[in-house]
């Protein structure tokens, strides 16, 4: 995925050419996860705006306003597989969930300053504006707003590999104003950098290790040991929020009989993953993720299970492989859906930061509106109707209101 620059002017002083690379490092393909995509463009000099406007995630759409809290939770029973020096296996959490209009503070950061400026420079994205811009980025959750009354199901978020959570929030944001508890989990030493709440920001070990392997046969392996780890975490993380003492504040919001998993990338494998190791999850999304760790040949014991990628890659034949296989051995409800003009990250928050960041990308023309109604609604009417059980016509075939989704049926 090649992205450019917008609005913005060449350099006289600057011929050298200069790479700029996607925000993506390791797609649908096990490409080193260090690795960048790079492009010959002309060498770039500041925005022509003096004072850039500041960024913000669109506003979720449900009936509910929304409460954002964060948790660090320990498993002292797991060292941590990439860092075992380091002690016991962590996860850095951010719950979003319903809430009383009007109570709590001002709505979160998007992500610590640190975090983003990993993330862009990772990616060879190094203006130095930008880190703070994407971390100051305006969410909509406000911090210890007060919870709306009722039960709601659970849905956890996985992010990409290399990826934080906070690419999610979007999505998180959505479903907790249509009346869902959302847990969006960093694994740690998996993404560009987990910010600790002492200042530490964890490096992404696994990234050096998908890196050392010789082959692809080698970085498939690993990814898929990723894959297995994240459901052992959320697993964990289910214990702890819906345990007989569970670490949140507000787990009483929680309804633990009607769980769900949506991921993207590695993330959606890990839902698969999770489902095959955890009967409490009942439902399963992926978000354009390669499936590293193979489907369970024995299925999923009927419980649904939604494939949402990119067309033509993720389409059947599309050169991802493991859809074709994993779709086969799907046994309950199911769908395959591919949304043309879309690229790996179309499915993120990723869309929007660019878009007003002026990043295009060429090779996924689709744009940041378009991405973020599809992802919304497909995954909204999917869970609404697994842990729900209300209609999800959207999901029944083809919709003029969304003609890029294709439903594909090998």
């Amino acid at each position: 995925m090649t992205i450019f620059p917008r609005n913005r002017r060449q350099s006289a002083a600057a011929s050298a050419a200069v790479a700029l690379v996607a925000l993506a490092t390791l797609a649908t393909t096990a490409a080193p996860a260090s690795a960048s995509v790079p492009t010959t463009a002309a060498a770039v000099a500041a925005p022509a705006t003096a004072t850039p406007s500041a960024l913000a995630l669109p506003r979720p759409t449900g009936p509910y306003a929304t409460g954002r809290d964060a948790l660090l939770l320990t498993d002292h029973a797991r060292p941590d597989p990439w860092a075992p020096d380091a002690g016991p296996r962590r996860l850095s959490v951010t719950l979003h969930y319903p809430a009383r209009p009007g109570t709590g503070g001002d709505p979160a950061p998007y992500m610590a300053e640190e975090e983003a400026r990993l993330m862009l420079a990772q990616r060879g994205l190094d203006d130095p504006t930008w880190p703070g811009r994407v971390g100051a980025a305006r969410t909509h959750a406000r911090t210890a707003a007060a919870p709306a009354p009722g039960r709601f199901p659970l849905v956890v978020l996985s992010p990409g590999f290399g990826t934080p959570r906070a690419t999610l929030t979007g999505l998180a944001e959505e479903l907790a104003s249509r009346g869902y508890v959302v847990a969006s989990a960093d694994h740690p030493y998996e993404t560009t950098g987990m910010a600790l709440p002492d200042g530490r920001v964890l490096p992404c070990a696994a990234c050096d290790a998908v890196d050392a392997q010789p082959d692809e046969a080698g970085r498939r392996k690993v990814l898929a040991t990723v894959s297995t780890g994240r459901a052992a975490d959320v697993s964990f993380l289910l214990d702890r929020l819906t345990g007989p003492r569970p670490a949140w504040r507000h787990a009483r919001t929680i309804d633990p009989h009607r769980i769900g998993m949506a991921g993207h990338s590695i993330g959606g494998n890990a839902a698969a993953s999770t489902m095959a190791a955890d009967r409490r999850v009942d439902a399963g999304v992926n978000m354009d993720g390669m499936f590293f760790d193979p489907m369970s040949a024995r299925g999923l014991g009927g419980r649904p299970f939604l494939m949402l990628g990119t067309e033509p890659g993720h389409g059947p034949g599309g050169g991802d492989a493991t859809w074709d296989e994993g779709w086969t051995r799907l046994d309950g409800f199911k769908r395959w859906l591919t949304v043309r003009d879309s690229g790996h990250f179309t499915f993120t928050d990723t869309p929007e930061i660019g878009e007003q960041l002026g990043i295009v990308d060429p090779g996924a023309p689709l744009s940041a509106a378009r991405s973020t109604a599809i992802t919304r609604a497909y995954v909204t009417a999917f869970f609404d109707r697994s842990l729900r059980g209300r209609p999800a016509r959207l999901l029944d075939g083809p919709s003029p209101a969304h003609p890029e989704v294709l439903f594909r049926r090998p």
